[in-house]
C-alpha cells in the first residue's frame, strides 16, 4: 500500500515503548522525491509529499532475499575475478620457472656439449700421438723381425733403429699407409727416408715381468706403463720385454703376431728354443718371450709364487738378453726391475757387454726391498755365470747368510744406477732401515741411489672428467667433493653427513706394536666423531691381523680413492728417524711438498686445524689439487735425469 499525504499533515509515528513487543506487519517507511524546500519530485504541482510503502513479513523477506542476492552475485563475481587473477599469477609464475628451468637446462647441455668437445679433441691428440708411437713401434719390431730372419745384418738394423727413433713424427706420417708391404719394398722405403736423422732421445728397453694391462700384479704394472707412456711423450723411445705368460690379458694389445723367427737362448748347459711374439700397447713395442723347451715356465695360473721362480725369471732374463743381442738392437739403457730381471746385471757386464752392447747402461727400479731372491751359489751357472767369482761380499755374497747368494744385491752391485720407488720416505730412511738386509750395501753404493715418487694417469685419475663420480668436482668448483664422499659413505654402510671428517688409512709394513698404536689412535679420533676407511698396500700377517680387528666395528674395503684429500703421516718411531727424515735434503719434491705442507701436524692437529680453520684447511687442499704429481711431471723428469747420468759415464 502507497500512502501520499501532505507534508502539514505528517502524522508523528508512534514510540514503541516495550522491549517485549513485536511489530506485526512490519512497514517499511521512505521519502520519495522531496526537494530542497521539501517539494515531492513526484508531484506535479510541486507539493512535497511523503510516500510509505507498508508490505507484509513475506514482502521483506523477498526484498532481502533479493538485495541478499544481489550481494551474492557481486561477491561471487569479485571472487571469481580474483580467483581468475590468482590463477593466472601462479600459471605466469610457473611458466617463469619452467622457463627458468629450461634455460639451465640449455645451459648445462651447452657446458656438457663443450666438455665432451674438449675431451674428444684431447682424445683425438692421445689417439693421433698413440697412433703414431705404434707406427713407429711396430717399424721396430719388424726391423727385429728382419734381423732374426737374417734379411739384414745387425749394423744395418742398427742403422735403421736409430733412424726410426730419432724421426718418430715424420716416419709415423711417412710410414702410415705403407706398413702392409713386404719386407723388400719396407726396407727401399727406409733406406730412402734415411736421408735425415737428427737424435733426439734414448732408446730404454725394460726388461721386466708386468706391465698393465697385459699382467698386473702389483704397483710394477702401473709403474712400467705409466712411465714408459710418459718417457715417449718427452721424445724418447720405449720397449718392453715380457714372458708370456699363460694368464695375459691380450686385449690391448694392437698388433699381436708371433715373428715366425725362432731364436736360441743358454740355459743349463744347452741352447734352447724360443718363440717370439710381438705387438703394441699404448703405443709401446712389447716383445713377449715363450720358451718352447721350458714351456711350463709360464704356463702357470699364477706370476708368482712357485718353488723354481729363480729358474723361470733366470731363464727369462737371460733368453731378453740374448734377444737383444741377436736382433742387434742397441738400447742406452736396460732398464731391469726387482729381483726378478736383476740377474740381468751380472749377467750383462760378464757375458753380454762385447756383444755389440758397450754403449748401454744398466738401471735397476726396485718397489721395495722386501723380496730378494737368496740361493744357492751353484744356481748362477745356469744362466751362464760363474759362482765362485760372485760369491764374493762386495758382489753378489748375501750379507747375513753369507753362504747364499743374493741376487737383488747383484742387482744393486752391477747397476749404474738404482732407483728405489717411494713417495713418502727419504734416502737416507730407506737406506738406514728399510733395507731388509741390504742396508751395507745400499751404504756402500749410495751416490748411485735415487728416489722416485710414484705417479698417475691424469688423463683418467681426474675428478672433473672422472665418469665414475656421481658427481665432477675441480680446485676451482668444490661442490661435487661432498656430493662423492656422501656417495661413499652410502656404499660403505657409513653414517651419512657431508660435515663429518673422513680418515683415509694407507697401510704398508707396519709391525705388531704400530699396530696397537694404530688402534689407540684410532678410537681416540672415533670418540670425536670422525670416520675411517682402510686401505692395505700389503698383504702382511700384522695389516690383515688389524684389519680384521677394525672389521668389527668399521667397514674396510681394501681399496679407495680420494680426491682432494690431505696426506697427514703417522709415525711410530723414534725421534731419531724424524730428525734424518725432516734434514735429509735428497728427497724428492713431492715429499718436501708433504713435509712442508702437512708433516707437521698430527691427526689430532689435522682435525683441529679442519674444523677450527676451514678456509685455510680448504686452500691446502685446492693448492695440492692444483698441482701436477702424475708420472709426466717429477717421476719422469727424474728417470730423464738418471738416464743422463748413465749415459755421461
Amino acid at each position: 500500500m502507497l500512502l501520499s499525504l501532505p507534508s502539514s499533515r505528517v502524522p508523528t509515528l508512534p514510540t514503541i515503548s516495550s522491549p517485549n513487543r513485536k511489530l506485526v506487519g512490519a512497514s517499511v517507511v521512505r521519502c520519495a522525491g522531496i526537494g530542497k524546500n521539501g517539494e515531492n519530485n513526484a508531484s506535479s504541482k510541486g507539493q512535497g509529499t511523503f510516500q510509505m510503502q507498508v508490505g507484509s513479513k513475506e514482502n521483506l523477506e523477498d526484498t532481502l532475499k533479493i538485495r541478499n542476492s544481489e550481494f551474492k552475485e557481486k561477491d561471487s563475481d569479485i571472487w571469481r575475478l580474483f580467483r581468475e587473477a590468482q590463477q593466472n599469477i601462479l600459471f605466469l609464475n610457473k611458466q617463469r620457472i619452467n622457463a627458468l628451468e629450461e634455460l639451465e637446462r640449455v645451459k648445462k647441455e651447452k657446458d656438457s656439449l663443450l666438455d665432451r668437445v674438449e675431451q674428444l679433441e684431447a682424445t683425438r691428440l692421445t689417439s693421433t700421438t698413440k697412433d703414431r708411437l705404434s707406427i713407429s713401434s711396430k717399424l721396430l719390431l719388424r726391423i727385429d723381425t728382419m734381423v732374426l730372419t737374417s734379411t739384414i745384418s745387425s749394423n744395418e738394423a742398427s742403422k735403421l733403429r736409430r733412424l726410426v727413433m730419432d724421426s718418430r713424427i715424420s716416419v709415423a706420417e711417412y710410414f702410415s699407409d705403407i706398413m702392409d708391404k713386404g719386407d723388400t719394398d719396407l726396407l727401399a722405403e727406409l733406406w730412402q727416408f734415411s736421408k735425415t736423422s737428427k737424435k733426439t732421445g734414448y732408446h730404454i728397453v725394460h726388461i721386466c715381468t708386468e706391465m698393465a694391462p697385459v699382467v698386473s700384479i702389483g704397483p710394477l704394472a702401473q709403474y712400467i706403463t705409466g712411465l714408459s707412456c710418459a718417457l715417449q711423450r718427452k721424445g724418447n723411445l720405449v720397449e718392453v720385454i715380457l714372458p708370456k705368460y699363460a694368464c695375459l690379458n691380450l686385449d690391448e694389445v694392437q698388433g699381436l703376431q708371433e715373428t715366425g723367427a725362432e731364436f736360441y737362448s743358454y740355459f743349463n748347459g744347452q741352447l734352447h728354443g724360443n718363440r717370439v711374439w710381438t705387438g703394441v700397447v699404448y703405443g709401446i713395442g712389447v716383445i713377449l718371450i715363450q720358451p718352447v723347451d721350458h714351456s711350463s715356465f709360464f704356463s702357470h695360473e699364477r706370476v708368482y709364487g712357485y718353488n723354481n721362480d729363480f729358474e723361470r725369471f733366470a731363464y727369462f732374463s737371460r733368453a731378453s738378453l740374448d734377444y737383444i743381442a741377436k736382433s742387434g738392437k742397441q738400447p742406452d739403457v736396460l732398464h731391469i726391475h726387482n729381483w726378478e730381471t736383476s740377474i740381468v746385471g751380472p749377467l750383462f757386464w760378464d757375458v753380454f757387454v762385447n756383444q755389440g752392447l758397450g754403449g748401454s747402461r744398466i738401471l735397476l727400479t726396485c718397489q721395495s726391498f722386501d723380496s730378494q731372491c737368496v740361493q744357492q751359489p751353484e744356481k748362477l751357472a745356469l744362466c751362464g755365470l760363474d759362482p765362485y767369482r760372485l760369491h764374493r761380499p762386495d758382489r753378489l755374497q748375501d750379507n747375513k747368510k753369507g753362504h747364499l747368494v743374493n741376487v737383488l744385491k747383484g742387482g744393486v752391485v752391477y747397476s749404474n744406477k738404482v732407483i728405489v720407488m717411494s713417495s713418502m720416505c727419504s734416502k737416507e730412511q730407506i737406506i738406514r732401515v728399510m733395507g731388509h738386509g741390504l742396508e751395507p750395501t745400499l751404504t756402500l753404493h749410495k751416490d748411485k741411489v735415487l728416489i722416485a715418487p710414484f705417479g698417475f694417469d691424469k688423463s683418467t685419475w681426474d675428478p672433473s672428467v672422472d665418469k665414475f663420480l656421481p658427481q665432477n668436482y675441480s680446485p676451482d668448483n668444490m661442490k661435487g667433493k661432498s656430493v662423492c664422499k656422501v656417495s661413499l659413505q652410502k656404499h660403505l654402510g657409513l653414517e651419512v653427513h657431508a660435515s663429518v671428517i673422513l680418515v683415509g688409512c694407507i697401510l704398508s709394513d707396519i709391525s705388531d706394536i704400530e699396530a696397537e698404536n694404530l688402534k689407540t689412535l684410532v678410537w681416540m679420533a672415533l670418540r670425536r666423531g670422525l670416520q675411517f676407511v682402510f686401505m692395505a698396500s700389503n698383504s702382511s700377517m700384522a695389516i690383515s691381523r688389524l684389519l680384521e680387528y677394525f672389521k668389527e666395528e668399521l667397514k674396510v674395503p681394501l681399496k679407495a680413492m680420494k680426491y682432494g684429500a690431505a696426506s697427514v703421516a703417522v709415525n711410530f718411531t723414534d725421534s731419531k728417524f724424524r730428525q734424518f727424515m725432516d734434514h735429509d735434503f735428497e728427497n724428492t719434491e713431492f715429499l718436501r711438498y708433504i713435509n712442508t705442507t702437512y708433516a707437521n701436524l698430527s691427526l689430532s692437529q689435522a682435525i683441529d686445524e679442519v674444523k677450527n680453520h676451514p678456509l685455510q684447511w680448504n686452500k691446502r687442499i685446492m693448492d695440492a689439487m692444483s698441482k701436477d704429481f702424475s708420472w709426466d711431471a717429477e717421476c719422469c723428469d727424474l728417470h730423464i735425469s738418471a738416464y743422463d747420468s748413465v749415459m755421461n759415464l
